[in-house]
């Protein structure tokens, strides 16, 4: 049995969204995640009710370079308080845990987004070294563009990701 201390990096930001937090919530989903992210397109979701809920599983498709698909679980889905919590398994990259928060300000809601990235071996260890905060950041920022986007018109911002 090998036990080592872990290759973990965790960034958090809070971004700030125009609608109020039962807006924003139901599309922290993997299925209305592909109204507002273009090319968002998960490979399979398993859910009875066909949207996020405790206990939906998806594949997304493997990282560049990856051959295995990322696994996504929904530990927690808790509409009533804006909070919902993901594992992401990325086989021979990383296990991360991201976790959502959402809480109503004066313009609408902040969401405070914190993702934990664990290696799970040498290509997780480059992938951990290159989660910068200036990379998060940037990644943060372009969601929230994103969702704020769709918040106000109702489609999806085109161009690249950031």
């Amino acid at each position: 049995m090998k036990i080592a201390p872990p290759q973990r990096v965790r960034r958090s930001y809070v971004q700030q969204l125009v609608a109020p937090p039962a807006a924003v919530f139901p599309l922290l989903c993997p299925v209305r995640e592909a109204d507002w992210i273009e090319g968002w397109d998960p490979l399979a979701v398993w859910s009875t009710s066909g949207v996020a809920e405790v206990d939906c599983v998806f594949t997304t498709a493997a990282p560049a370079g990856g051959t295995h698909a990322a696994i996504w679980y929904v530990t927690r889905h808790e509409p009533e308080s804006g909070f919902v919590e993901m594992l992401k398994i990325t086989p021979g990259v990383t296990a991360c845990r991201l976790t959502i928060e959402l809480r109503p300000a004066p313009s609408g809601c902040e969401a405070t987004i914190t993702y934990t990235h664990t290696s799970l071996g040498p290509a997780g260890d480059t992938f951990v070294a290159g989660f910068t905060e200036e990379h998060y950041r940037q990644f943060m920022r372009d969601w929230e563009a994103r969702l704020n986007h769709y918040l106000r018109t109702g489609t999806a911002l085109s161009g690249e990701r950031g």
